[in-house]
């Protein structure tokens, strides 16, 4: 009897709790706005992806002695870190998906690694370039792509296409001016002439109806592309077959650069896009395939080492030691220097995948994919 309760002991699994933070009443996951299923936004939370990723990851958790759970979180406003915290640390959690707009995941991640004995936080939703730079943190790695990576991808193909004259609509929003930054650093990467740059404006406003009139922001025929850095989207989705001269789109709509696109027809991604549409009943969009490749990483780090501290854990996956399968065609590993989960982005459009970047003779001298985003020599990252 207690050699049996013995053994009952030693096979009991190890049981890990990985949280999801939302913010409550984020406007991001407004019913209507996810509604309108803009290109690049979320159609839904974070929850969805990392639910999939963990039952695909029960065979290898149980295998290992390990019991992988997850636990939803609300963060009500910027005022209630402090009890989400102490949430966070009563349910033992020390692998948290953020979910979360930048001020908060900012302060979540100063907070966290402290608060909870050691953290490692996933970025699934933000592109915003500052998080990977002045704003990087040691415990914060990124499965969502940076805005710079899908500029440098939409270039890429711009080059390759030698569509080399883009006119720029940028919007009005510190966000609008942050895509517009990663497009012109893309676009003088790889040799694409920005020939003009107008603003548009929605408003209310008579006087300013001009700055939402698409045929006159693009009446000069000096451009043969149009890019639209359109946070938003709202009036980026007007561009597209509106222009005053038949020319192609791209940014904000038309053309885009996406982690994740329902159409991808190799390396596993139909199977992949049908297991999520039969939990979800919805496509699945980048933002859920971010989502679904931190909860995908927090499992194979477990497995790699079931005794590994977290502390080593996110050293195994800051160095590349850990990776994971992204149904994209080849292992993905994060980039030491910020965090960053190297991936090939699609270049696709509503009805299917264009191109995958990096494209065919984009070179690197050590890894290829690094050729999207910032490198090691650029990063501004010091936290590491």
């Amino acid at each position: 009897m207690c050699a049996a309760f013995a053994h009952a002991q030693a096979t009991r699994p190890v049981h890990v709790t990985l949280g999801v933070v939302t913010l409550a009443d984020d406007p991001r996951h407004a019913p209507r706005r996810m509604e309108k299923a803009y290109p690049g936004h979320p159609t839904g939370t974070a929850l969805a992806g990392v639910a999939l990723a963990v039952d695909e990851a029960q065979v290898e958790l149980d295998t290992r002695g390990l019991a992988l759970q997850v636990k939803a979180f609300e963060l009500a406003d910027a005022a209630a870190l402090p009890k989400l915290l102490a949430e966070l640390k009563a349910a033992r959690v020390q692998h948290v998906v953020a979910d979360l707009p930048v001020p908060e995941l900012r302060a979540l991640v100063q907070a966290a690694p402290a608060a909870l004995g050691g953290a490692i936080v996933f970025n699934t939703g933000q592109d915003d370039d500052g998080l990977r730079a002045e704003h990087c943190a040691a415990a914060l790695l990124h499965t969502t792509p940076s805005a710079a990576m899908r500029a440098d991808a939409l270039a890429q193909y711009l080059a390759a296409r030698n569509w080399r004259k883009a006119l720029l609509l940028n919007g009005p929003t510190p966000a609008d001016a942050a895509q517009t930054r990663a497009f012109e650093r893309a676009a003088k990467r790889y040799g694409v002439q920005i020939v003009e740059r107008k603003p548009f404006k929605l408003s209310g406003d008579p006087r300013e109806r001009d700055l939402a009139n698409t045929r006159l922001l693009t009446g000069e025929r000096s451009h043969e592309v149009v890019a639209v850095m359109d946070a938003d989207g709202e009036f980026a989705r007007t561009v597209p077959y509106a222009t005053q001269w038949p020319r192609p789109v791209l940014g904000a709509a038309g053309l885009t650069a996406q982690a994740w696109h329902p159409h991808w027809e190799r390396n596993g991604g139909p199977q992949l896009t049908r297991r999520f549409a039969r939990a979800q009943q919805r496509p699945m969009d980048a933002h859920d395939w971010a989502a679904w490749a931190a909860a995908k990483a927090v499992a194979a780090v477990l497995v790699h080492d079931p005794k590994a501290g977290v502390a080593q854990q996110l050293q195994a996956l800051r160095k590349g030691v850990v990776t994971i399968d992204g149904f994209k065609g080849q292992r993905l590993s994060f980039r030491a220097w910020d965090g960053q989960l190297r991936q090939p982005l699609f270049l696709a459009h509503g009805d299917g995948v264009v191109g995958l970047a990096p494209l065919d003779g984009v070179l690197h001298p050590r890894e290829v994919l690094d050729t999207l985003g910032v490198d090691e020599a650029e990063s501004a990252c010091k936290a590491r």
